[in-house]
């Protein structure tokens, strides 16, 4: 019986194949989760273009209108592409403010979301000096992997302020 149980313990035969199977899962699953990390920086690189590329071509403008901001979020969305547009919540707004320095919203415009009526809370100080206009543009896209068992959606949120550049303003009809 002894030298039985030596034997066992002395045979190297499979020993790869149980090696493999308590190493296979782990393998598995950081294979899986490199390309679902790698897939969400992508998608939160592409926010983050998005929110410059829609602020920055309205800031090239003197005047916008409804379609002119349609067709810029059609901008946008090819570049979200591959990753879909309908979740995608864009905003774009010209913030002014007055002599006294008091920001206030003079227009807005949305994508898959409500316009912005009054100026963020978090504005950096400097960005709006007195009697001049920024445009402000962010972006809200929900982030669902395709394995998201463990994640969820995630939001990536990106925002960009640009200084309207052929004008004081860029106003709106």
């Amino acid at each position: 019986m002894l030298r039985r149980a030596a034997s066992y313990l002395r045979d190297r035969r499979g020993l790869a194949a149980v090696e493999f199977a308590l190493i296979a899962p782990v393998m598995v699953f950081m294979f899986f989760g490199v390309a679902e990390l790698s897939s969400g920086i992508d998608c939160n690189s592409r926010v983050a273009r998005v929110s410059s590329t829609v602020a920055d071509l309205v800031a090239q403008s003197t005047a916008v209108s409804t379609a002119d901001t349609t067709n810029i979020f059609n901008a946008a969305n090819a570049i979200l592409f591959p990753y879909a547009a309908t979740n995608a919540k864009i905003v774009v707004s010209s913030l002014v403010a007055n002599a006294n320095g008091v920001v206030t919203v003079e227009w807005s415009d949305a994508q898959n979301t409500s316009k912005r009526t009054s100026p963020p809370a978090n504005i950096p100080a400097g960005i709006v000096p007195a009697s001049t206009s920024v445009i402000y543009a962010e972006v809200t896209y929900s982030f669902t992997p395709a394995i998201s068992y463990f994640l969820g959606t995630v939001n990536l949120k990106g925002n960009f302020y640009s200084k309207p550049r052929r004008s004081v303003k860029v106003t709106h009809s």
